[in-house]
């Protein structure tokens, strides 16, 4: 009988430990897939990297409009010099030239227009610069939790703590960790993770905005806005990549 009961608590025994070292295994089991959903939902599956952004000013990347503003030096010619507006039909009148059309062309792209113009009948190898004080044709998207979301034109160059005060702030309930910038290069978007905080403190730099930039500002209670990020980026083959 002390035999027997021997037996079976030393069977009873082996059960309960198979079961906890079971229950263990399924524990940690089932948190792996949860923590290398974060991992791959966090990383350059989803987020290019933050160097790839502008953090000097540059003019040659806007464009001309009508309603812009050219400041154009023609260096020892001063009467050739001055500020012209752009007129509605995309036009600046200078001396000795006339009407030039300018909209959709860089400011780098007038200097060569002018130096070949006045370099054929007036000038030797002219010296010339042409700098755009307006970028009416510029905008760029503010969304999410900001106080006044909305399109807005850039004039000069903003930066990305510009454009929160272009939308008159963060709202209580945005992250300032949880700041995506989204950019169209040639065929492809791009999605950059940004740290307004971070930004503040010195310890991320402040990137320039371009034309067409979108910036999305995150709920701190949003669970799942690296899934949204995701979704916009690229609806189908990034869910893929997530989902595999």
């Amino acid at each position: 009988m002390n035999a027997h009961k021997y037996i079976m608590k030393t069977f009873l025994s082996v059960v309960t430990l198979s079961g906890v070292a079971g229950i263990s295994a399924c524990s940690t089991t089932g948190t792996a897939p949860n923590s290398t959903g974060a991992t791959t939902l966090s990383d350059s599956s989803i987020f290019a990297n933050v160097n790839e952004l502008d953090y000097s000013a540059s003019l040659e990347q806007a464009t001309i409009a009508a309603g812009d503003m050219l400041d154009i030096k023609v260096f020892q010619a001063d009467e050739l010099s001055g500020k012209v507006r752009v007129d509605t039909n995309g036009q600046i009148s200078l001396p000795l030239i006339g009407a030039l059309t300018v909209a959709g062309s860089s400011p780098i792209e007038v200097e060569n227009q002018l130096k070949v113009l006045l370099g054929q009948k007036y000038l030797q190898n002219p010296q010339i610069t042409v700098f755009m004080e307006n970028f009416t044709n510029q905008r760029i998207t503010i969304e999410g939790e900001v106080k006044k979301p909305g399109v807005y034109p850039i004039t000069g160059s903003v930066t990305l703590l510009q454009s929160v005060a272009l939308g008159e702030g963060l709202s209580s309930l945005a992250d300032d960790k949880k700041i995506v910038l989204f950019r169209r290069i040639g065929e492809k978007t791009k999605a950059y993770h940004l740290d307004l905080n971070a930004i503040r403190e010195g310890t991320m730099r402040d990137p320039y905005l371009r034309g067409d930039d979108r910036v999305i500002v995150h709920r701190s209670d949003s669970r799942y806005w690296l899934r949204e990020t995701a979704t916009l980026l690229s609806p189908l083959s990034t869910l893929n990549t997530i989902l595999r």
